[in-house]
């Protein structure tokens, strides 16, 4: 199955300093057909104004990946991390028993992400942070993993949950192809780029929820920079 969630569908919050869209049910948005994809439950498209973001807030029990579009964050935690991470990179944050965070666009520019908690496999654990480069010319054409909790996926960030997060760079007029194992589930947004999935087309930053699709095969109508949620 393929569907299509517009992006004009998705929830919507602004706050000023924030300007977000939920993919899935998060804070006063509620709709009960978008409580999750599989163990995906969170995937927020936020937009945080220069010198503002989120304040010190808890998490626990739940894995957190920031993909960064535009600009950059600097994390904080109780745990003593610190860093920033630009455009193109990535962090993970391993909530586990309990951790405390921030969030701050440090930068003279708005900053653009997707924020993605995804469920882990079991509750507990240390918590725990990372950040990494991904330059996006070693994702040209092809779907790189970023963060994983799947055997094999040695060289990426590590998350607690069978799960994969990975990200492609495809030209206008090219595609490229993920293999979805039955009984998994996958969730697409094009972050930039008008695209074709297995033959529907969606706009940048419409969410796209497949099943049983065996190959999923993107086509990019325009440049595209696409990320991809596989889970159970």
């Amino acid at each position: 199955m393929i569907d299509i969630r517009k992006f004009d569908t998705l929830g919507h919050a602004n706050h000023g300093w924030l300007d977000a869209r939920h993919h899935f049910s998060f804070a006063n948005y509620y709709d009960e057909g978008r409580m999750g994809w599989g163990a995906l439950r969170v995937w927020n498209d936020d937009a945080i104004a220069a010198q503002s973001g989120f304040p010190p807030h808890p998490h626990r029990d739940m894995e957190i990946i920031t993909y960064v579009r535009t600009g950059a964050i600097t994390h904080r935690d109780s745990m003593g991390n610190q860093g920033r991470t630009a455009a193109g990179d990535v962090q993970v944050m391993s909530a586990g028993t309990g951790v405390t965070h921030s969030e701050f666009n440090l930068e003279d520019e708005e900053t653009t992400l997707f924020q993605i908690w995804i469920m882990p496999d079991q509750a507990g654990g240390n918590p725990g942070w990372g950040a990494r480069q991904f330059p996006k010319a070693d994702r040209s054409g092809q779907f790189v993993t970023l963060a994983s909790g799947i055997e094999g996926d040695t060289d990426a960030l590590p998350i607690r949950a069978n799960a994969r997060v990975a990200a492609a760079t495809v030209n206008a007029g090219e595609q490229v192809s993920y293999d979805l194992d039955a009984g998994r589930h996958a969730y697409l947004v094009a972050a930039k780029g008008r695209i074709r999935v297995n033959g529907t087309e969606a706009d940048p930053r419409d969410g796209i929820a497949l099943r049983d699709v065996g190959t999923v095969t993107v086509e990019a109508l325009d440049d595209a920079e696409l990320v991809l949620v596989d889970s159970l």
